[in-house]
């Protein structure tokens, strides 16, 4: 009977990308369904990619001045029922306990979709002066949406996310505020994740509702579609009014504060996987890899089983010694060929082979993940060439990516070039003219939506020019100001 490590095979994107996606979700051992419909378990793999996200953001969030809080999982209805745009918006999605402790509840609990409404309604007992502003707070939580149509990590009932809740004074503290966090979302995607990605404005139709303005960071995965990597909200005082969060200025006259909120999910997981994964599995860019080098000995005869093993123990000793590289030493009963199999799928940047041979000559041989390239590495090099090659593979991978999104993002000036374009799996950027109807239109005969409205500035990486120009809408011909980013989504 064949080795199972064999057996078991990865759809080819080229063959189909969905079955691809949850086949290197599979191998890379990250999630798999829960007994709950819609629900996943996050595995050990897969839990440490959220955990390394999380200490990153975390660390980030804190220096900006954000406090961590938490808040309850259930949330009075009649709460969720204060901001009416708020309410509707998440309405189909909202699960709700109505028993509890064999009886009735006086009042129907909402387990928690988002969390603005109960965070508000205790925001408006802590705000009462110009002094207790700004308001920073964020929560590390899982929140349940009742999902009809579910993917591992894309989009389940149950999933885990940050969200930051902030009140100012001005609209222009707010505003500031939820750019500066759309900036860590950005770096973060592109500096650690290595995803290039676009930042913009959400049309009306698009944004959170209940927000003033909802700015995105869109990615492209492999396929051609976009995935919203993360979203920050400028509120305005859209629940400071309903919620009655007010304070004193400093003219001593009573102000509703200006609010923002901001979140980013497990989804980023999906996202890495589909922007950077091939037929062999995951690939994981260094930064984010929690193990980066992988140690494996070669023994083709038992003799040398001894040898070899002390050889790459002393490596492992020494790398640990002299790097701050996260690293293991396989040390398994297993064959070789077995090994390299499995830290593939796994997507460790950088595998280590050592043998008798290699010992002879005071080498090890290093193997790239991201391009399979090999070299042969003195022991005595190995700190500075390791270092060195997680540099050169986290640029790599967001280099690929980038050059992946410039190839497959056009411009449209008609509608027959913009249905092409979409239908060909692109990013396409052409006028629009704002019309609601329109984007309904647009999306009911193609797919697509506007992802976002590209800022002209904070784009380093972008295959377009996203500043003002006079046009005419793509689809109905009315005047457009400028051009807006298309595609289909996730």
């Amino acid at each position: 009977m064949p080795d199972k490590f064999i057996e078991k095979k990865i759809t080819p994107k080229a063959t189909d990308y969905s079955e691809w996606y949850l086949d290197v979700i599979e191998a890379a051992e990250l999630a798999e369904h829960s007994p709950v419909k819609g629900c996943m378990i996050i595995k050990p793999n897969g839990y440490a990619l959220w955990e390394n996200s999380q200490k990153i953001l975390d660390a980030w969030f804190k220096e900006t001045g954000v406090e961590n809080a938490y808040f309850p999982i259930f949330i009075p209805e009649r709460l969720l029922a204060k901001e009416k745009e708020h309410v509707e918006g998440f309405a189909p999605e909202v699960a709700v306990v109505t028993h509890a402790g064999g009886k009735k509840l006086e009042e129907p609990l909402v387990i928690r979709p988002t969390s603005e409404t109960i965070m508000y309604e205790v925001f408006s007992h802590w705000i009462r002066s110009y002094r207790d502003l700004p308001l920073l707070i964020n929560q590390w939580v899982n929140v349940v949406r009742w999902e009809m149509h579910t993917r591992l990590f894309l989009r389940t009932t149950e999933f885990l996310w940050q969200e930051g809740h902030t009140a100012h004074e001005t609209f222009e503290e707010a505003d500031k505020r939820a750019q500066m966090m759309l900036d860590l979302y950005k770096k973060f995607a592109e500096d650690y994740m290595a995803i290039p990605v676009i930042v913009g404005t959400k049309t009306e139709s698009e944004k959170f509702k209940g927000a003033l303005y909802t700015y995105s960071v869109e990615a492209m995965m492999q396929d051609g579609k976009a995935l919203q990597f993360a979203t920050s909200h400028n509120l305005g005082q859209n629940f400071s009014k309903p919620f009655d969060i007010k304070f004193l200025d400093r003219n001593n006259e009573e102000k509703y504060a200006w609010q923002t909120s901001w979140g980013l999910s497990t989804r980023i997981i999906g996202a890495m996987i589909m922007v950077h994964g091939d037929d062999k599995g995951l690939v994981l860019p260094p930064k984010i890899a929690n193990i980066q080098v992988v140690i494996v000995p070669i023994i083709t005869a038992e003799k040398d089983r001894k040898s070899v093993h002390k050889k790459g123990a002393e490596i492992y000793e020494k790398l640990k010694k002299e790097t701050d590289l996260k690293i293991k030493f396989d040390e398994r009963d297993k064959r070789p060929g077995e090994k390299f199999y499995e830290w593939e799928k796994r997507g460790v940047p950088v595998r280590i082979e050592i043998g008798i041979k290699d010992i002879v000559k005071e080498k090890v041989v290093l193997v790239r993940r991201d391009t399979g390239d090999k070299a042969s590495i003195h022991w005595d090099e190995l700190p500075r060439a390791l270092n060195q090659m997680m540099e050169d593979i986290q640029k790599n991978l967001f280099n690929r990516a980038l050059n992946y999104q410039i190839a497959k993002t056009k411009k449209a000036d008609n509608w027959d070039e913009f249905t092409k374009a979409i239908k060909g799996g692109n990013f396409v950027m052409a006028h629009f003219s704002g019309d609601e109807k329109d984007e309904a239109e647009i999306k009911e005969k193609t797919g697509a939506t506007v992802r976002c409205i590209p800022f002209d500035h904070t784009q380093d990486f972008q295959p377009f020019d996203a500043k003002e120009e006079k046009g005419k809408c793509v689809y109905s011909g009315k005047p457009s100001k400028r051009r807006v980013l298309f595609a289909k989504a996730y």
